[in-house]
């Protein structure tokens, strides 16, 4: 283990530590403990420094852990998973899923992160989450060929994500098409999907999540600095929430529906999607490609499309950024 991630793990607790007893347990000298305190800003994390004392984070961090992880995720998740990897630090779990062979059809793999250096959202925005603070995840699934309707894939996924809150005790969200969740008009989490294959077969989707747990006051300002969504924290709705516990729900709903994606396209989940639809009813206006349309969203279509309704009629919407329009 690095000396970075050494640190942090001793860190966790939230406990109070001694210059001398983290450099004899780092095996390092006190001014390499100093050093590296002082560069854990790089990864976000806020270290309160005690004059004589020693160090502390304001509050514990539950970090990932594999076995708690598939102990989350059930029987029928754990027997199909190929491989899942829990990592410290990496630019993007997406792109490194994405760089190992693809799993069999039916099977599934999955990478956490503790911390993103290039992780994406929306319109190729950067995804900001402190170390040990959210959840970087990407679930990694092989469809013998395409499935029906598989643009609406991401509704799939962001039901999936929906029903593991909604079991952790995270109610009140909603979904704002395409594929974001939303809790009290803020972004909670967002999700982004990589296609690569032939639809002939076999084909790979890689569902790429990023969850708030906890949002400061500067990850906030650098979202929005970002042109994002103010972001939710989930411990703001439920305070004992696990990272491992809704990480492994997630891999379980995730294994649940894309499974019956394969046979079924979308539809099984279009009612549920519909339940928590965060802008039916509501004025609109959708950006994608240079352009933008304005009108109320009337729900999505049986293929996941966004329909728009205009003074023209109703337009069918497959891409694009939609954000709510606020009343002059």
């Amino acid at each position: 283990m690095s000396l970075r991630p050494a640190l942090i793990r001793a860190l966790a607790d939230g406990d109070l530590h001694s210059g001398a007893s983290l450099a004899v347990r780092l095996g390092v000298s006190r001014s390499a403990v100093w050093k590296q305190v002082h560069q854990l800003a790089d990864v976000g994390l806020e270290v309160v420094v005690e004059g004589r004392r020693g160090y502390r984070l304001p509050r514990q961090l539950e970090l990932l852990d594999r076995e708690r992880l598939l102990a989350a995720a059930g029987s029928s998740a754990r027997d199909a998973c190929d491989n899942l990897q829990v990592a410290g630090i990496i630019e993007s779990t997406n792109v490194a899923l994405a760089a190992v062979a693809p799993p069999p059809p039916g099977c599934w793999q999955g990478l956490v992160a503790e911390f993103q250096t290039g992780g994406r959202g929306r319109r190729g925005r950067r995804w900001h989450s402190p170390y040990g603070s959210g959840l970087c995840l990407s679930f990694g699934w092989s469809f013998a060929t395409a499935p029906r309707e598989l643009p609406a894939l991401s509704l799939g996924a962001a039901v999936a994500v929906s029903r593991a809150l909604a079991a952790s005790g995270v109610e009140g969200h909603g979904l704002k098409w395409p594929n974001d969740i939303v809790l009290g008009g803020a972004k909670l989490a967002g999700l982004l999907v990589d296609v690569d294959g032939d639809a002939r077969g076999p084909l790979r989707v890689i569902v790429g999540i990023g969850i708030n747990f906890s949002v400061s006051g500067e990850l906030a300002a650098a979202v929005q600095a970002d042109g994002g969504l103010a972001p939710a924290g989930l411990l703001d709705a439920n305070p004992a929430l696990g990272r491992n516990a809704l990480a492994g729900g997630i891999f379980r709903s995730l294994h649940e529906v894309l499974a019956g994606f394969a046979e079924s396209g979308f539809a099984p989940w279009a009612a549920e999607w519909r339940a928590r639809d965060a802008c039916a009813g509501r004025e609109v206006t959708v950006r994608h490609d240079g352009e933008e349309l304005q009108g109320v969203s009337r729900g999505i279509g049986p293929d996941g499309a966004l329909l728009l309704e205009q003074s023209t009629g109703v337009v069918r919407v497959f891409s694009g950024d939609v954000s709510l329009r606020v009343a002059a």
